[in-house]
């Protein structure tokens, strides 16, 4: 019987190896990205090697932060995740995922996000599917076209409006759940690049202050298969949704799809015609807890929502989640702490996922299994979900 992979952090000589097994399992490019092998801040690359030295399989370990209720969480999202074909179904990714998260509990992360390929292996290590991140197209020539607010001036953004536009962005993410902060390593490049990283942004201002932005990618082509990707497309008000509505309606004629992803909720929804919404793309995006102590500590809670309930989770990859714990909610914040005492709610760290995430109830949760209850209304748990729905507009 072949040994355990032994998994530990890449250096840069393993990096050529890892770029060449991440090719053949996703298809990309027959040349390597300037980033590819090398070292890049803001993220660790682990391996799992054999005994002989070779490399079986890598994982990226994001470090990023989630908005959760007004309050960021720091975040071990994954991505680039590949095993090499020989090597496949024999504990290689468990093993990855294992070493990552402990690593991630290490350096101080709380929760982790992934986009996966396929969702049974990481069900496996604990992660469940929180959401999808929809992107649709949209017929150009069916988006309303409003008279322009007199008080709002539109003009093109570059480069040194990039700082606005991120704070314009945290101004709406920080009050949902689970979106990116875009802060750090790996985001701030963009907001110092001498050159928009995009190849435009149209910006909406009120008395010189930003309050709406698109960004967005031309594409190729005038004819009917021109596309217009909007990356982002955000305002703080109804007048400047219509703004940049309108905007985008402008393209009619020589882009008649717009792609754009979908915000629930959120104040351009309101102005969009949804029943001309077609479906481009749907993404599953998965969430865990690595540390379910801070997990609860360290993100917002509904200031109206109060309760205690004790629960007993199981983690097979995070030792350290396991256990009998009770969770108090009060004045917008939360705390778990560990019991002795005999409960009858037996969670599982999928079942804690979709609860914190707010993918799903704890009636339902049960229904799926993932939830036990002996003699006591599974709906208690219920409390762990107070929040609403998460949400994902970047791809990693």
């Amino acid at each position: 019987m072949a040994s355990p992979p032994h998994v530990r952090e890449l250096t840069v000589d393993d990096l050529t190896d890892a770029w060449h097994l991440g090719r053949r399992a996703f298809g990309s490019d027959p040349q390597p990205a300037p980033h590819a092998t090398v070292a890049v801040p803001g993220l660790i690359r682990y391996g799992a090697f054999d005994d002989t030295g070779r490399l079986l399989g890598k994982a990226v370990d994001l470090h990023h932060e989630q908005w959760w209720s007004g309050r960021a969480v720091p975040a071990a999202d994954v991505a680039g995740v590949a095993v090499a074909p020989e090597a496949r179904g024999r504990g290689v990714a468990r093993a990855l995922l294992t070493g990552l998260l402990r690593g991630a509990h290490d350096r101080g992360a709380a929760v982790s996000a992934l986009f996966p390929t396929v969702t049974a292996p990481y069900r496996a290590c604990g992660w469940d599917v929180a959401g999808v991140m929809r992107t649709v197209d949209v017929p150009t020539v069916a988006l309303p076209r409003h008279r322009p607010a007199p008080h709002l001036s539109v003009r093109a953004g570059g480069p040194a409006d990039m700082p606005a536009v991120v704070a314009l962005y945290e101004r709406l993410a920080r009050d949902r759940r689970g979106m990116l902060t875009r802060r750090g390593d790996l985001f701030d490049p963009h907001t110092t690049a001498d050159t928009l990283p995009f190849d435009g942004l149209t910006l909406v201002e009120d008395d010189g202050h930003l309050v709406g932005y698109a960004s967005w990618d031309r594409g190729r082509g005038y004819r009917d298969d021109a596309v217009l990707t909007v990356h982002d497309v955000l305002a703080t008000t109804a007048d400047a949704a219509r703004e940049l509505v309108g905007v985008l309606a402008s393209w009619h004629s020589v882009t008649p799809t717009l792609r754009l992803r979908l915000l629930g909720g959120d104040a351009v929804g309101a102005h969009l015609p949804l029943e001309a919404v077609r479906e481009h793309k749907q993404e599953p995006w998965m969430h865990r807890p690595v540390d379910v102590t801070r997990a609860v500590a360290a993100r917002g809670w509904p200031t109206h929502t109060r309760g205690t309930v004790e629960f007993t989770l199981t983690d097979e990859l995070a030792e350290w989640n396991t256990g009998t714990w009770r969770l108090t909610v009060a004045d917008g914040a939360a705390q778990l702490t560990r019991v002795t005492a005999d409960v009858d709610l037996h969670l599982s760290v999928r079942g804690f996922a979709l609860l914190y995430s707010g993918a799903s109830t704890a009636a339902s949760v049960a229904d799926a299994g993932l939830l036990h209850a002996t003699g006591t209304d599974p709906r208690a748990l219920d409390l762990l979900a107070a929040g609403g729905a998460a949400h994902l507009l970047d791809y990693f």
